[in-house]
């Protein structure tokens, strides 16, 4: 007798018949609940048929996912994805044009399935498929459902895309360069990106065949579409080249002024930017600034004949000085120090050790140099007016300079490789050639202007910064599209306002509470602590899919980890991409929990030790091991998301009898003490709370509820 739990009351459809209303028992094999549907409509051959879902994707019901099936749903007897593919297989090699038509344009929408695509490919479909765009015999329509359905057979990673020859190469680069139909564009621009992104043979060989100039064609056109996908493509030939094939790239696309045209017609066209543009622009923004990660990176050469003569440019171009040469040896050395103290530099009398520092390194000697040569007045004003004030309340330029580098490096992510899902880019990227310096020309000024208003000494020199830093912060998320509009905005955000908007978010943050209450809340804390730890050790037995590292975008290995029931044992190993909460003991491997040494989370964790310098702030902000057995060996995670981060370290705490530190934990702590105050204080006030939760009604005892549309069409 099955148990209620494993019944799923549903309805299933087909053409032209009546809807059956059964109850889906779950333990039966799926066989037998398709022979008893078959049966019921008296349909022969039951190995002929499956189950699909009738809304959304459509997939194919087969064990590994039946468990998703929930109550009220409805369900489609269709053909079985082996007869399916076998029907299609034929109907493509068709001497009817109109059956081969039918057939790829089916299998363009079913190909999305991964049971129906290894049917298809078990009998080598997919060359099938290559073969007709080698012959490139079918007319744009039926060639552009040929081209879909390959895509998404090739999504699911089944063959790869090394395999593929150089004629089928040529040949849907030749759609990109010449087709004029749109459709079947946007799908070869589409293919050639996967290419690009799965190999260094592939790369070479696509950008040998699709030249940078067709495709900057292509994001000229008005077709949103066709524009995204040619900037995949161009970002994808970006990321992929080597150090040499970059730059030349970037030569050839800086002569185009693409970021000209993408400012003109994307940045400031009527039309909203879609998610998958934006993220393009993204990388495209990152993989360019990252040009500058080589400056930030090199300190000063003091043995540089070029970058003395720099510094000694940026002194003589703030003061007005007798001729040098006349001077001595030992009176030009003092003049010297004494100009480049009045500069802000640290060490006077050699100012290149100020600049020895990593990051911002060369790079502060050249935002420094850019705005004396661009802003010659503002700069000398600057230099001249600090240097009159009394000693405490000079803004030190060079040192500010610095400091002000460094903080733009890290809001606009200098040296970071782009996210992969990342979309925050700054539309005023597209409106500058050289950003960094021009923002440091605005900035540097507005730095200034915050000192005066602070009326800052050198002891508040990390105060000021850190306030320069939210107002540049707080402006550029407000997505300025010129450096004007930045100007203008963070000039306006002055250190007052600053201030004021402070106070506003404390407010929000904190509530002004009464002793009593203060009190209460310190006697609440350890039991709702308790509370969050069982359920950080609850989240931590239901178990977690993770991720491995991989530098595919596709196709990448996942594993499973829960804790067990009893917490003495960590269960893990590698699963399926459709698996959904494994049964513990499908998972391999194990650790104790008497085993666990200790906890490293971000950069001190195993394997982003590993890869120091290629993993991204988003990455190390969701890295953590556990050290076990002894010192050597670790069990290394990412975790999916920032929150799973925090569920995981806090239940590991637990489980090594530590205090649980994350934000999510202080975050809940403070809701859950805001709901229990305000629970006894309404409790106070004799508002009644009952002591119980309220019953759950039973389930209906029958769905006659539900609407049968097969009714009405008798």
């Amino acid at each position: 007798m099955p148990q209620q739990k494993d019944i799923v009351r549903i309805a299933i459809q087909m053409p032209g018949t009546v809807a059956q209303l059964i109850q889906l028992d779950q333990k039966k094999p799926l066989s037998a609940v398709i022979k008893e549907v078959c049966d019921g409509w008296n349909l022969p051959g039951p190995d002929n048929y499956a189950l699909q879902y009738s809304e959304g994707a459509q997939m194919y019901i087969t064990e590994s996912n039946r468990l998703d099936i929930k109550n009220g749903w409805i369900l489609r007897l269709t053909k079985a994805p082996g007869r399916r593919a076998e029907d299609l297989f034929k109907g493509i090699q068709s001497s009817d044009g109109g059956v081969r038509c039918d057939s790829l344009k089916e299998l363009a929408s079913v190909s999305r399935d991964v049971t129906f695509a290894q049917e298809f490919i078990s009998r080598d479909g997919h060359v099938l498929l290559v073969k007709i765009v080698e012959d490139s015999k079918e007319n744009n329509q039926i060639m552009t459902y040929t081209l879909t359905g390959f895509m998404e057979l090739m999504d699911h990673g089944i063959v790869s895309w090394e395999n593929l020859s150089t004629v089928f190469i040529k040949k849907i680069a030749s759609f990109v360069n010449k087709s004029t139909d749109e459709a079947m564009q946007q799908v070869s621009l589409d293919i050639l990106e996967n290419m690009v992104l799965s190999s260094r043979k592939l790369f070479l060989q696509v950008k040998q065949e699709v030249t940078m100039e067709r495709l900057i064609a292509h994001l000229q056109v008005a077709n949103q579409q066709i524009q995204t996908k040619a900037m995949a493509l161009l970002m994808a030939l970006l990321q992929t080249a080597e150090d040499s094939d970059r730059k030349e790239m970037f030569a050839f696309l800086n002569k185009k002024n693409l970021r000209s045209y993408i400012y003109k017609n994307i940045i400031l066209s009527s039309s909203p930017v879609q998610d998958e543009m934006a993220h393009y622009l993204y990388v495209l923004q990152s993989v360019t600034l990252n040009h500058l990660e080589a400056r930030m990176r090199t300190p000063l050469d003091c043995y540089s004949q070029e970058q003395r003569e720099i510094l000694h440019g940026l002194r003589q171009a703030a003061f007005e000085t007798e001729s040098e040469n006349s001077l001595s040896h030992e009176r030009r050395r003092s003049l010297c120090a004494k100009e480049f103290k009045k500069l802000g530099f640290s060490n006077n009398s050699n100012p290149g050790q100020d600049l020895v520092r990593t990051p911002p390194g060369l790079l502060a000697l050249d935002t420094m140099f850019y705005f004396a040569n661009r802003n010659p007045d503002a700069y000398s004003r600057f230099v001249l007016e600090n240097s009159s004030r009394e000693d405490k309340h000079e803004c030190p330029f060079a040192r500010s300079s610095i400091q002000l580098t460094l903080i733009l490096c890290e809001i606009l992510r200098i040296g970071e490789p782009p996210s992969e899902t990342g979309s925050n880019y700054h539309p005023i990227f597209f409106s500058q050639d050289r950003l960094l310096e021009e923002l440091f020309c605005v900035c540097i000024q507005l730095l200034n202007k915050t000192w005066k208003e602070m009326r800052a000494t050198q002891e508040d020199f990390d105060k000021v910064m850190q306030v320069v830093k939210e107002q540049i912060t707080r402006t550029l998320s407000s997505k300025p599209t010129s450096l004007e509009l930045f100007k203008n905005k963070v000039n306006a955000l002055n250190y007052s306002e600053i201030l004021k908007l402070r106070q506003t978010e404390r407010l929000h943050q904190e509530e002004t509470l009464a002793p009593p209450v203060l009190e209460l809340k310190e006697r609440l804390k350890p039991e709702l602590l308790e509370l969050i730890r069982q359920q950080r050790l609850n989240r931590l037995c239901q178990g977690t899919m993770f991720r491995k590292i991989s530098s595919r975008r596709r196709q990448d290995k996942l594993w499973y980890c829960r804790l067990s029931p009893n917490h003495k044992m960590l269960h893990y190993g590698d699963v399926e991409e459709d698996a959904e909460n494994p049964a513990i003991e499908t998972l391999q491997e194990k650790i104790p929990v008497a085993d666990i040494k200790g906890l490293l989370t971000g950069k001190d964790c195993p394997h982003m030790k590993e890869n120091k310098g290629k993993q991204t702030k988003e990455v190390l902000d969701l890295a953590f091991s556990i050290t076990y057995d002894v010192e050597e060996y670790s069990l290394n995670f990412i975790a999916p998301s920032r929150t799973d981060f925090c569920l995981w370290t806090d239940g590991l705490s637990v489980l090594l009898g530590r205090d649980m530190s994350s934000e999510s934990m202080r975050s809940e702590l403070e809701i859950l003490l805001s709901m229990e105050i305000k629970l006894r204080l309404l409790d106070l006030e004799n508002v009644p709370i009952p002591e119980s939760a309220p019953i759950i009604p039973k389930p209906p005892s029958n769905y006659n509820f539900c609407y049968d549309f097969s009714q009405t069409e008798q």
